[in-house]
């Protein structure tokens, strides 16, 4: 009996050339995403040979976006975001304004609409959080707290980017396209009653997830868990994502993206989350490269040759452009010039979102076709770019480090949280404990401290941290311990020991070094997770060092030897 296998041949061309690409891309240095994007270009209508269903790519990529955004949404955290939310907040919002504008001027100058140019500013102005968390794992300092800021940021804009995939299609019209199947028009010309009809449906989809799906759904998934079967763990976590997605889009009107987020964040509120996220990421991964690659179909070459002018403004808009207006807000949010620098590299490309808004915008006919060719030419341009983008940024902070002066200009001067207070006691300054960093293993070390009468100083990047220490009473500095200034201000020069519990080891040495200038007999104990880091903190006599896992594996191995000991003993009696 004849059957039709244009699915199984498409998958099999999709996640075969995927693979194929993605590998070639690695080897070149590049991430896999690039790709991604060059396998969905050849299996595409641009390319000779074979050329997969394009509909059929085009379902398999909404899974993709339903599974991108369930992983978005289970790695939500309101606390961390909370932590970092006076520079991710305001920034990330100056920043996606800043870069919608120039998207928005461009689009004019080339005689596109005022929707048009909106939904293209927007496309230009989001990054990829996938190339991002690579980047940022690859250099290990994602959970460092420039690691937070930038992931911070990037969750303030996928937020409103969700928004804005919610509210398009019902302001199609006022824009001048065309509103999709299902959405509220506002051929009425009353576009505050359609602005309310789309909210209240949103509304209604965001308190009923938080009201009763944040209950029911883990529960449902502990249920399914105490069956001891990992195959219906696995299949109750995807029904969730990609049911949830669907049940949002049928029955209130929102996008795919939002119904899978909000699934993702529900499920987060299980103690079962990580385990849903472990459980599902192979899944997501697969249909993650599906997405890429059918976003790579929709790619003309031509644009290359045709327009590479406006290319090149492009690229200028998203590298340049955005990378520079989220330098200057982090500065004026009053945050070292170092850690302008690594927000603005990570922010220096764009990805997945800005794919999702340039199909919503032609399916709109909001945006003409050739906008989503220069926003994906110039997303694979941005991407490859942004492993250079971030070697450029080392050159730049060893400048700044030489030059001091410039950068405490940038980082010190205008910040009452840079200088200790002069009320600070004077018996807390001598043979005290400075301690560098205040997260999880801070925090600890700190508790301690104070219950045994021990005086301490803690050096912190995050201001709201430091802010919060003084009013509780804690000797604290803002700023990153890198840098001289800092440590002075902690009275290094008269304290016992230096306590370095930050992941961050980029600046460790520079600490120690600072330190025994100032204090040649002060001990030193330093945090590591990286056998390499900590060789070469040994080689050069850096002080105690401590290894996450090895200090882990000691604890537990001691406990399982005492008391194992204490087992045989009483067998004995």
């Amino acid at each position: 009996m004849p059957h039709n296998i244009s699915l199984i041949t498409t998958i099999a061309a999709a996640l075969g050339a995927g693979l194929l690409f993605g590998y070639i891309a690695t080897r070149l240095k590049l991430p896999a995403l690039v790709g991604y994007l060059a396998a969905g270009i050849i299996i595409g209508p641009a390319t000779p040979g074979y050329v997969a269903d394009a509909a059929l790519a085009g379902q398999l990529a909404e899974i993709g976006v339903m599974l991108m955004m369930f992983g978005v949404g289970l790695h939500f955290s309101l606390e961390d975001l909370w932590d970092v939310r006076k520079v991710a907040l305001p920034g990330a919002i100056l920043q996606i304004a800043v870069a919608t504008a120039l998207g928005m001027a461009l689009a004019h100058y080339w005689g596109w609409t005022i929707g048009g140019g909106l939904v293209f500013g927007l496309a230009l102005s989001v990054a990829s959080t996938v190339v991002l968390l690579r980047a940022l794992e690859e250099r290990g300092i994602l959970d460092s707290f420039n690691g937070r800021i930038a992931v911070g940021w990037l969750v303030v804009e996928d937020l409103v980017t969700v928004l804005m995939l919610v509210l398009l299609p019902a302001l199609a019209s006022s824009l001048g396209g065309a509103p999709l199947d299902g959405a509220h028009g506002s051929d009425d010309g009353n576009i505050w009653l359609t602005l309310a009809l789309t909210l209240g449906q949103v509304g209604a989809f965001i308190v009923l997830m938080l009201v009763v799906g944040r209950k029911l759904f883990p529960w449902i998934l502990w249920q399914v868990a105490r069956t001891g079967s990992r195959e219906l763990f696995t299949l109750c976590v995807i029904a969730a994502a990609v049911g949830i997605a669907y049940a949002s889009t049928h029955y209130f009107g929102v996008s795919f993206a939002l119904g899978s987020f909000f699934a993702g964040m529900v499920l987060r509120e299980s103690a079962l989350a990580h385990r849903a996220a472990e459980e599902s990421l192979p899944l997501r991964d697969a249909f993650a490269v599906l997405f890429f690659v059918s976003v790579g179909m929709l790619f003309e070459p031509s644009v290359l040759t045709e327009q590479p002018l406006k290319l090149l403004a492009v690229v200028a808009i998203v590298v340049v452009g955005k990378s520079v207006a989220a330098f200057l807000l982090v500065l004026l949010l009053r945050y070292p010039a170092k850690t302008a620098l690594m927000v603005s590299a990570s922010l220096a490309q764009i990805g997945e979102f800005s794919f999702i808004l340039a199909a919503l915008g032609i399916s709109l006919k909001l945006m003409p076709e050739e906008g989503q060719s220069l926003i994906l030419a110039g997303a694979i341009i941005s991407i490859a770019l942004n492993p250079v983008v971030f070697l450029v940024t080392k050159p730049l902070e060893r400048w700044l480090s030489k030059n001091l002066d410039l950068a405490a200009r940038f980082d010190r001067s205008p910040d009452p949280l840079a200088e200790l207070p002069m009320t600070t006691p004077h018996e807390h300054l001598r043979g005290q404990v400075v301690l560098v960093g205040y997260g999880r293993v801070g925090r600890k070390i700190a508790a301690v401290l104070k219950e045994k009468g021990i005086s301490y100083v803690v050096a912190e990047q995050n201001r709201e941290v430091v802010d919060q220490l003084r009013k509780d009473g804690v000797p604290a500095v803002a700023g990153n311990a890198g840098e001289p200034a800092v440590l002075i201000q902690a009275h290094i020069a008269h304290a016992a020991m230096l306590v370095i519990a930050t992941p961050d080891t980029f600046h460790v040495r520079a600490m120690i070094e600072t330190a025994r200038a100032l204090n040649p007999g002060i001990k030193t104990v330093v945090r590591t997770h990286n056998d390499a880091e900590a060789d070469l903190l040994r080689n050069e006599r850096a002080g105690e060092i401590f290894m996450g896992e090895q200090e882990l594996a000691k604890g537990m191995t001691a406990y399982v030897l005492d008391n194992l000991d204490k087992s045989h003993k009483s067998h004995a009696h």
